[in-house]
């Protein structure tokens, strides 16, 4: 009984510390993100998307193509200025486990074994403004599958960091029936490279 009633008060102990840092994390991100209309803008441009790759009439599908470049010029930007802020909180708040799942204070004991996501922020902003600007010449079906890739793997690093990369990788499969990797995947090289060497991941 000695042993069942210590576990118990392990796991509760375990539950309550990971559940604090849990809401310290989406607080803090939450109070920068309300600042501007990311999420929304997202949800714009994936749904555009689908009705954009849907349209039969060529010159209705170029007129709402010209729209959604509006709108990811302003999701780009928005973003810019998002990672910019965030990039100066300070280190030990923005640390990020590497593990698959939450351990509380894992990251101030284990800094080695975590990432910045501040950088991650940083390359995802630059990831989303090469598609946008469109760099790589891609078609406008081939550019709208890059920055939903870009878009998805930006929020998979959002969830990662508020909660764990196995929350973040399950809720993008719900959100977006889309799986972690193939989202690696279908984002441009340049975040690709970027991002697997900062979170210490083979190309």
């Amino acid at each position: 009984m000695e042993i069942l009633t210590l576990v118990a008060l392990f796991a509760a102990g375990f539950y309550i510390l990971k559940s604090r840092e849990q809401r310290m994390r989406i607080a803090l991100l939450a109070s920068h993100l309300g600042r501007y209309q990311i999420e929304r803008l997202m949800e714009s441009l994936t749904s555009g998307y689908m009705r954009c790759l849907g349209e039969d009439d060529a010159e209705r599908r170029q007129q709402i193509w010209h729209l959604l470049d509006a709108t990811e010029e302003k999701l780009s930007a928005q973003f810019d200025s998002f990672a910019a802020e965030f990039s100066r909180m300070p280190e030990p708040a923005t640390r990020v486990s590497k593990l698959p799942v939450a351990i509380p204070l894992f990251t101030q004991f284990f800094p080695g074994s975590t990432f910045d996501v501040r950088q991650a922020l940083l390359i995802h902003a630059r990831g989303v403004a090469g598609v946008m600007r469109n760099e790589a010449g891609r078609t406008p079906k081939s550019k709208a599958f890059t920055m939903s890739a870009e878009l998805f793997l930006m929020q998979h690093t959002c969830h990662w960091y508020c909660r764990s990369k196995t929350v973040a990788s399950a809720r993008m499969i719900g959100q977006h029936q889309t799986q972690y990797l193939q989202a690696l995947g279908a984002v441009s090289p340049e975040t690709r490279s970027a991002y697997c060497a900062l979170i210490g991941r083979p190309q």
